[in-house]
């Protein structure tokens, strides 16, 4: 009897599965975020080489230089470079007096040696860069509840890092699609994930003012800040390229040593 229960139990189930899977689906509604996200736009950048191989790009320092302007006079009051110190700025053409300068702008936390109190200091070379808030809580006060994200390692912390974050800073001019309604203290930007971001656009035309007298178009800044950001995630970019060049050409002589060896070595044996 318990068999035949179980059976009948078994065959009912069964049946309820065919039938699930015969009968006509509902249509899922589309996703009206998906319909305007777009995609970045691909751009092109020297340290990715010729024709975007990767393999002969460097970092051009005078763009480094104008990157690390636009973050200083824009982007660093909300986003910190935490990974980065002074001195590390020493590798994209700053002298050790300009170090010194741009570090000792910068106050960073220190403990008064006499009371034990916490206070600050001039930053020393050595020192990274400070973040511009205390804490998270006060970083999200001050930003719509938004926290802004370090951007030491932005760049391969985002799929296509370079050409996303180029397209999400230049991409503040569209306007939103007819119907669709930005939530107050948001902003459209249709290569955000959610197309909603709570940045404000943060490039306007001639905002910073380069010292080589490079015109400071909002594409420009993007470019040069963007730069930068990846030589932050990658400042080892060029060595490593130059390891794999030296290596592929010694790999290359050492192949045609062996061969002619070879050669060599049977040449005198008949086949």
């Amino acid at each position: 009897m318990v068999r035949f229960l179980g059976f009948g139990v078994g065959l009912v189930f069964v049946l309820v599965l065919l039938v699930a899977a015969l009968l006509p689906r509902d249509d899922v509604p589309a996703d009206p975020i998906k319909a305007i996200h777009e995609h970045p736009r691909s751009a092109h950048w020297q340290q990715d080489g010729p024709l975007g191989m990767g393999v002969f790009g460097t970092y051009d320092r005078a763009q480094l230089q104008r990157g690390f302007q636009v973050y200083k006079e824009v982007c660093s009051a909300c986003h910190g470079l935490r990974l980065v110190a002074f001195r590390n700025l020493s590798e994209i053409g700053f002298s050790e007096a300009e170090v010194k300068a741009l570090a000792k702008a910068k106050d960073v936390p220190s403990i008064n040696s006499q009371t034990g109190e916490e206070t600050t200091r001039p930053a020393l070379p050595s020192d990274h860069f400070p973040s511009p808030f205390p804490n998270e809580t006060a970083a999200r006060a001050a930003n719509n509840n938004a926290l802004p994200p370090d951007l030491s390692l932005i760049v391969k912390a985002r799929p296509n890092g370079k050409n996303y974050i180029h397209s999400l800073l230049t991409g503040y001019d569209e306007t939103a699609p007819k119907g669709f309604d930005v939530p107050q203290g948001l902003h459209f930007n249709p290569y955000f994930h959610s197309v909603n971001i709570a940045m404000a656009k943060p490039l306007n035309e001639d905002q910073v003012t380069y010292a080589d007298g490079t015109k400071a178009t909002v594409d420009q800044m993007a470019m040069d800040v963007v730069a930068f950001l990846q030589w932050a995630a990658e400042p080892e970019l060029e060595k490593r390229r130059q390891i794999g060049v030296a290596s592929l050409i010694f790999l290359g002589i050492l192949t045609l040593l062996a061969f002619l060896t070879y050669r060599r070595v049977w040449a005198g044996i008949a086949h």
